[in-house]
């Protein structure tokens, strides 16, 4: 905000403006007597009157206006301005502060709240009244959530969902460094440059411990890298495949036969369980549900009765012809 001086403006209603007959034939000869020079031209002394009014100018002071002469005292009521303090006119003697279609003589350029002369100061607005600098912050200036102090005029703002910070105010609450024009994440009521909302909460692997930037696996609730989804034996990757778990540890279908699951007594191979596999157990020995069958007519025993000799499984039939 700034102090206007401005030249007086003109009033909006039109003036009729009439022709002077003296101004009618201003090229008759001057052959004697007294004569008036002003604007440039040689004049009659009864033609250079006012053109409002038609008094004579000469020997007095006027004001030329749309290249008209104009009597002082005609043309302070026809063009100058009121004040908007005083209420007086600001005649031509008198300096025109103007701002916002306002006007004031320089001594009521005042501030409303404390009466100390706004001449040359900077000065704020508000509900039609002026202020000086001081008064304006102390009454209506916004505040830095930062550091809860005003914002002078001038000062850079920076804003952010309702709320406003100095430059040097707008900072990373973890390093304290100033985020300008950079990238930043807020979380509740704090503001993060990217490196510290990373460090302090951006998900992390829970086997190597860094953070996960893109995609991931979940297991147990626990968040890990695709590559550090790994089967605990062998290393190979297990996201997207078939795996299970023993003490909390993910292991490869293959990997968890060799090493945990039952050997099926007729094949000798892992009975995982995986997929929904079916077995059956009798005296600590265990079958796939494929492999109990009758060793000697091969058929299916699952559900059925059946005799043991040694380490053959028999159907009844097949047990009596072995025992014949």
């Amino acid at each position: 905000m700034r102090t206007v001086l401005s030249p007086p403006n003109s009033f909006n209603n039109e003036l009729k403006m009439k022709k002077k007959n003296n101004f009618k034939d201003m090229r008759r000869l001057i052959f004697s007597g007294e004569y008036t020079k002003a604007m440039s031209k040689d004049w009659h002394s009864s033609h250079f009157c006012c053109w409002q009014c038609d008094e004579t100018l000469t020997g007095q002071r006027y004001v030329l206006r749309d290249e008209h002469p104009y009597c002082t005292k005609c043309y302070e009521q026809v063009f100058s301005n009121t004040c908007d303090e005083c209420g007086k006119v600001i005649g031509i003697d008198s300096k025109d502060l103007s701002y916002k279609e306002k006007h004031w003589h320089e001594a009521c350029f005042l501030c409303n709240k404390c009466r100390v002369s706004l001449v040359d100061k900077p000065f704020g607005s508000k509900a039609e009244k002026v202020y000086c600098a001081g008064c304006y912050d102390a009454a209506f200036a916004s505040r830095c959530d930062g550091c809860n102090e005003v914002f002078r005029a001038g000062t850079k703002k920076m804003e952010y969902k309702g709320h406003q910070w100095h430059e040097k105010c707008f900072t990373c609450s973890v390093c304290k460094t100033p985020i300008g024009t950079r990238s930043f994440i807020p979380r509740e009521n704090d503001i993060y440059c990217t490196t510290c909302y990373e460090q302090k909460y951006a998900t992390r692997c829970i086997k190597c411990n860094q953070i996960i930037t893109a995609g991931g696996v979940t297991y147990r609730n626990e968040p890990w890298h695709r590559e550090c989804f790994s089967c605990t034996n062998c290393g190979t990757s297990l996201a997207g495949q078939r795996f299970t778990s023993r003490d909390e540890k993910p292991y490869c279908a293959d990997c968890f036969g060799e090493l945990f699951a039952k050997k099926c007594t007729a094949c000798n191979k892992p009975i995982t369980g995986i997929g929904g596999t079916r077995f059956i157990s009798f005296e600590d020995r265990n079958w796939h549900n494929d492999c109990f069958m009758c060793a000697e007519c091969r058929t299916s025993l699952v559900g059925k009765g059946f005799i043991t000799d040694g380490s053959d499984i028999l159907c009844p039939e097949c047990a009596k012809q072995r025992l014949m």
